[in-house]
């Protein structure tokens, strides 16, 4: 027709023009792709094996940290870690991992501490019979690093425990330390302590208990995703993701404040694998506000909520969906489409309005 797309949205009415578009073959195509891909089981992330999480097969908008490199070194104690490997691979045990334990025990100075913490970290990744072979006072050991003065200190304590937590026997002694690690992620504004912490918490199953501490760290995980550093992001929006799905926390999420331009993390220009993540998020949030347990309920927003943002009437979401429909990346496009699905089920249903404003399916075909 030979004008963009901002050109021809502005010469329609934007609930018209998602009526149009959802018409058309094109979106009939992606809507498909976004059902198909919904029934998919979809493989994990990473497996359990420290050799795999050592090569850390990263999920979208994620890369393997510097220090979690499997390439072979020399440690600090004892020889390269090399040999280590090799000699584990012959059913020998190096003691590498042990020696390394043993001199965290003793008085070090920060930086050898958090030399130490770097090794032992490598180390359970790569020697997967010598990591298991520790004890959860071993875990303790690592864990009582988080309230050394120093942050890099803490930083690497949460890689090494995020090491052990792949294997299965050591998680509920490692969950023991989620309260410390939301404490430190909700007070010490350091991104690589951030990115650190929540790779930590998403590598666990959270225990309810929790979820009183989770409350009051919510402002804190939502203003880390609104930062502009994409690694950080990721992991605070995938927290927020996997907490959307509890009912006791989705009302704190959605009426947690936001930015004024908080939709500025749907705009198109975004990193694809953040967009995916957000999409995820507002699909979780949509469906959690439709479910009958939320909708038994007339809940209070306040006007600079993430609900008024996302929901409310004076919401601009229908525009960032229009933009994600045709995006590059197919997996942004379905995700977009999810969501448009999403909310046009929540007007089926008749979602309760919020007691701020109205709020309404921005994809309403009778308007």
């Amino acid at each position: 027709m030979g004008m963009s797309i901002p050109q021809y949205l502005g010469q329609m009415d934007i609930r018209k023009g998602v009526v149009g578009l959802a018409t058309g073959a094109g979106f009939i195509y992606l809507l498909y792709k976004a059902i198909r891909a919904g029934i998919k089981c979809q493989p994990p992330l990473h497996t359990a094996s420290p050799i795999c999480i050592a090569r850390e097969c990263t999920g979208p908008g994620e890369r393997a940290l510097p220090q979690e490199a499997p390439a072979p070194e020399a440690s600090s104690v004892g020889g390269p870690k090399g040999l280590a490997v090799e000699r584990e691979r012959h059913g020998r045990d190096s003691g590498e991992l042990r020696r390394l334990l043993n001199s965290l025990e003793h008085k070090q100075d920060e930086y050898a501490k958090s030399m130490i913490l770097h090794s032992i970290t490598r180390c359970v990744y790569l020697l997967e019979a010598e990591a298991s072979s520790c004890t959860t006072d071993d875990i303790s050991l690592v864990g009582s690093m988080l309230d050394d003065k120093d942050n890099s200190v803490k930083i690497q304590a949460l890689n090494t425990l995020k090491a052990f937590s792949g294997i299965r026997k050591f998680r509920l002694k490692i969950q023991e330390h989620t309260v410390k690690v939301l404490e430190l992620i909700s007070t010490i504004w350091d991104s690589e302590l951030h990115v650190a912490g929540l790779r930590l918490l998403n590598s666990l199953p959270l225990p309810d208990y929790v979820h009183p501490q989770l409350r009051r760290v919510m402002p804190a995980l939502m203003e880390i995703l609104q930062l502009e550093y994409i690694l950080a992001q990721v992991q605070a929006i995938r927290l927020l993701s996997y907490l959307a799905q509890k009912n006791d926390l989705l009302y704190d999420i959605l009426n947690c404040q936001v930015h004024s331009n908080f939709l500025n993390l749907f705009q198109s220009t975004q990193p694809g694998s953040l967009l995916f993540e957000v999409l995820v998020f507002a699909e979780r949030l949509s469906e959690g506000r439709n479910s009958p347990h939320y909708r038994a309920v007339k809940w209070h927003y306040n006007e600079q909520s993430l609900h008024e943002a996302l929901f409310g009437d004076e919401s601009r979401l229908a525009d960032r969906l229009l933009a994600l429909v045709i995006h590059p990346e197919e997996e942004v496009q379905i995700q977009a489409c999810r969501v448009i699905v999403s909310l046009q089920c929540s007007q089926d249903v008749g979602v309760r309005p919020s007691s701020c404003r109205p709020s309404h399916s921005y994809f309403n075909s009778g308007e």
